[in-house]
C-alpha cells in the first residue's frame, strides 16, 4: 500500500516518520515553521529501544557512529556518594547494545540527511487542516495546498494539530520543573560517560559526547516563567559544593550557550492517537517529563511503528487504527513511569524523604535498577514487511 503523507513538524519524531513512510514507498512532504532545521535542545540518551527504532528505519548505523556509548555512571548525592551505578555492559549483554549519547543537532542532521531536500519545506505554518473529503486531507502550507492519504501530526508538545483535532482536551500542563542545559565549549576530562545527582528539589547531570564535550542540564522545582539575568551565575550559586565535575562543567560553558525551558507534559492522556486520516505523534501525542530519558526513543518508535502499519495493513483505516492500539498504551505508560520518577528524584525536597529515598537506592541491588531499565527499553520494531 503506497500513499503521500504530510508530515507538520520537522524535529526527531516527525523526521523519523517521514524516513519509515519514504523507506515503505510513500511520497512524503515534511513541513516546518521555523526558519531552519537544526534542533535547539544539546544533548540526548539514546535506550536499545530508540536505537532498534532507527535500525528498523535505516538510519541506525550512522546514529551509533556518531554516538558515544554509556558504559560507565550512574546516581550520586550532591557530595559525591553513590546511590547506585549504571552497568552498561551489562545493558549490552542484555539487550545488544548499551544506551548511547548524541548531540541533538547531531542526531537531527543525520535524520534530515537521510531524506532527500525537495522533502522538506521549511518556514511554513499549517493553521488548519480541511478533512471534509473522507479519504484525502487538504494541508494548506504557505502559498501551497498540499493533499494527502495521511497527515502525521508531528508539531510537539504545544502541538496546534491536536488542540484543533481534540477542542476538549486540556493540553499540555507545568511539570512543577524547569531545566537548564548546554554543551561545553570544550573537551573535558569525566570519570563517567553519563550521571545524575540527586538533591533536594534539584538535579545535576552529564551526558558525555564522542567530541570529548558534554552536555550538562540541572532541573530545578520551581514555578513557571522564572527567568534570571545571569543563568551561568545563579546556577554556580545553586550547585556550590556539589562534587566534582560540576563545577568544570559550568566553568567550561559560555553563558550564551545556556538554554531555559520549563517542562510540559499531557498529564491528561488523549483518547486516541489518530482522528480521521490524522495520526499524533512523538510530543504532539504523548509529551513526557525527561525522568527516564525516554521522550525521544518514544517518538522514534512511533515512527518505526506507524511505518509498519502502513506497509502491511489492508487499508489505510486499520493501519492507523493498529497504529493508535500499540502506541497509545505503551507510550502513555512510560509517560506515567516518567511521572513518577520525576516525584521520587529530583522533585524530592523533604530532607526526610530524601534520605529514605536515597537508603532504598543504595541498598537495592543492581538487578533491580537493570530490571527498571529493561521495562521500558527491551522493545522489538514490528517489521516493515
Amino acid at each position: 500500500m503506497g500513499g503521500t503523507a504530510v508530515v507538520v513538524g520537522g524535529g526527531i519524531g516527525g523526521l523519523a516518520a517521514a524516513i519509515g513512510l519514504r523507506r515503505i514507498g510513500w511520497d512524503v512532504r515534511v513541513v516546518e515553521r521555523a526558519g531552519t532545521l537544526a534542533d535547539a535542545g544539546a544533548g540526548i540518551s539514546l535506550h536499545a529501544n530508540g536505537l532498534r527504532a532507527l535500525d528498523a528505519l535505516g538510519v541506525g548505523a550512522a546514529v551509533r557512529a556518531a554516538a558515544r556509548p554509556q558504559y560507565t555512571g550512574g546516581t550520586r548525592t550532591p557530595a559525591g556518594r553513590r546511590l547506585a551505578r549504571m552497568d552498561g555492559a551489562a545493558l549490552e549483554r542484555a539487550l545488544g547494545t548499551p544506551i548511547v549519547g548524541i548531540r541533538r543537532a547531531v542526531l537531527h542532521r543525520l535524520l534530515r540527511e537521510a531524506l532527500p531536500p525537495e522533502c522538506l519545506l521549511i518556514g511554513v505554518t499549517v493553521p488548519a487542516l480541511d478533512r471534509s473529503a473522507p479519504e484525502r486531507v487538504r494541508v494548506p502550507a504557505g502559498d501551497d495546498v498540499l493533499e494527502a492519504d495521511v497527515v502525521v501530526a508531528a508539531d510537539g508538545v504545544g502541538s496546534r494539530l491536536r488542540a484543533l483535532l481534540f477542542p476538549g482536551h486540556p493540553g499540555p500542563v507545568y511539570a512543577g520543573s524547569t531545566v537548564l542545559r548546554a554543551v561545553t565549549d570544550r573537551p573535558l576530562e569525566l570519570r563517567s560517560d553519563f550521571e545524575l545527582t540527586w538533591g533536594e528539589g534539584a538535579e545535576f547531570g552529564h551526558i558525555a559526547f564522542a567530541d570529548g564535550r558534554a552536555e550538562w542540564h540541572a532541573v530545578l522545582t520551581a514555578p513557571a516563567g522564572v527567568r534570571h539575568a545571569d543563568p551561568l551565575g545563579m546556577l554556580r550559586r545553586r550547585f556550590a559544593g556539589w562534587h566534582d565535575p560540576i563545577p568544570a562543567l559550568l566553568d567550561a560553558t559560555r553563558p550564551e550557550a545556556v538554554l531555559h525551558h520549563d517542562i510540559h507534559e499531557l498529564a491528561t492522556p488523549l483518547r486516541s492517537f489518530v482522528a480521521g486520516r490524522v495520526v499524533l505523534l512523538g510530543d504532539a501525542a504523548h509529551a513526557m517529563t525527561p525522568n527516564l530519558g525516554q521522550g525521544a526513543c518514544q517518538a522514534l518508535e512511533d515512527a518505526a511503528t506507524l511505518a509498519a502499519a502502513l506497509a502491511t495493513e489492508p487499508s489505510v483505516a486499520s493501519a492507523l487504527a493498529r497504529y493508535d492500539t500499540e502506541r497509545r498504551p505503551r507510550s502513555q505508560a512510560v509517560a506515567r513511569a516518567a511521572r513518577q520518577a520525576g516525584r521520587m528524584g529530583q522533585q524530592l525536597s523533604q530532607p526526610v524523604a530524601v534520605a529514605l529515598r536515597n537508603t532504598a537506592l543504595r541498598l537495592a541491588p543492581s538487578r533491580a535498577t537493570m530490571r527498571a531499565i529493561l521495562r521500558h527499553a527491551d522493545w522489538t520494531p514490528p517489521g516493515l514487511g
